[in-house]
């Protein structure tokens, strides 16, 4: 692959993952606002235009009244205070759209003028599968709010946030694989000796980032909103009252919200031994960077964690924990990059 196209395919890739973090981010102030109901069907062509004249927005309005949410809810709500919901939601499915074009048009372009080889090519179409497969989860994951109970079920929030999570990733993976030779090569002692525990690591992040999303679904965060002590118990009672027992530790609110904690606290110990471990050995200048880099970003995110709880989910505070979240693990993919680059 010639210089230019690695420019170029470089750039495109780049802003795709940074149209999916804001994707992710507006997300998440639709899930905190309620506002992901709001919008009763999917229409992936005529659904781009939103509704302009008064009769439209009545019309939009008389929809939403016909599922449980508003029913159950929001009977009292106004055309004004549904609008403010439609917005976010609205905002949210359109980014979707231009992510889709984002991607097909530099790829068809790239495809034409027989710039992408066969490796490269499998891979972009496995990013356009995921990205197709994460639209279509989405309306599921709604789907199932507008059917009896007016909640969007937490099992499919957390395969919607984990999907996002991974195409980021797999994107930030293909670019940095493209330009893998502005990265100094690892030492395979290095490898032998670093790569298990950063697999380890990030397989936590990825529970973390999964009983995150339970904890958002079963608005588990706004309850023992105590620090460090959780309801004034290191282990509070309560912790398996459900039958079968292993349904505690995926919907009950109290359970989930333990597990989350303690594997931030999990994460607090792992990371710094990591990087106490790390440092032990002659690492070149870029993975000494984000060795720092990885121990910086979790203490950020843990104190974020900490005061999100405490401050009851302020909506721009649990916005910086789902960001911190998406750089922690995208850092410790970076991470795993430089080790493993031979």
């Amino acid at each position: 692959m010639d210089k230019d196209t690695k420019k170029l395919i470089s750039y495109w890739l780049s802003s795709a993952i940074g149209l999916l973090i804001v994707m992710v981010i507006i997300g998440g102030i639709t899930r905190l606002t309620k506002s992901g109901l709001s919008m009763t069907d999917w229409q992936p062509i005529y659904g781009v235009i939103p509704p302009i004249t008064e009769t439209d927005w009545l019309e939009e309005f008389n929809k939403y009244k016909q599922f449980p949410e508003y029913q159950k809810l929001n009977n009292t709500m106004t055309l004004e205070e549904f609008k403010f919901i439609f917005f976010w939601e609205y905002i949210h499915r359109i980014i979707g759209r231009a992510l889709g074009l984002l991607f097909i048009l530099p790829f068809t372009f790239l495809l034409i003028k027989k710039r992408l080889n066969k490796s490269l090519m499998c891979k972009l179409l496995v990013c356009f599968f995921l990205g197709a497969l994460q639209g279509l989860f989405g309306w599921y994951m709604v789907k199932s709010g507008l059917v009896d109970v007016p909640y969007v079920s937490h099992y499919r929030l957390a395969v919607h946030l984990i999907l996002a999570f991974i195409i980021i990733n797999y994107i930030f993976w293909i670019l940095l694989n493209i330009n893998k030779n502005y990265f100094k090569k690892s030492d395979h002692y290095i490898r032998e000796k670093l790569s298990l525990f950063l697999t380890c690591i990030i397989v936590v992040i990825f529970i973390q980032i999964i009983y995150g999303a339970f904890t958002a679904g079963l608005k588990a965060g706004f309850g023992w909103n105590t620090f460090p002590k959780m309801g004034g118990y290191w282990i509070p009672r309560g912790l398996l009252p459900i039958s079968p027992l292993w349904k505690n530790f995926f919907e009950n609110h109290m359970t989930v919200q333990f597990i989350h904690r303690y594997l931030g606290w999990l994460l607090c110990m792992l990371i710094p031994a990591y990087w106490n471990y790390a440092k032990s050995f002659k690492l070149s200048t870029q993975q000494n960077i984000a060795t720092n880099l990885l121990l910086y970003i979790t203490i950020g995110q843990f104190f974020l964690g900490m005061f999100t709880l405490i401050m009851v989910v302020p909506i721009w505070l649990a916005v910086f924990h789902q960001l911190g979240a998406i750089l922690l693990l995208s850092i410790s993919v970076y991470n795993y990059f430089l080790i493993n680059n031979i």
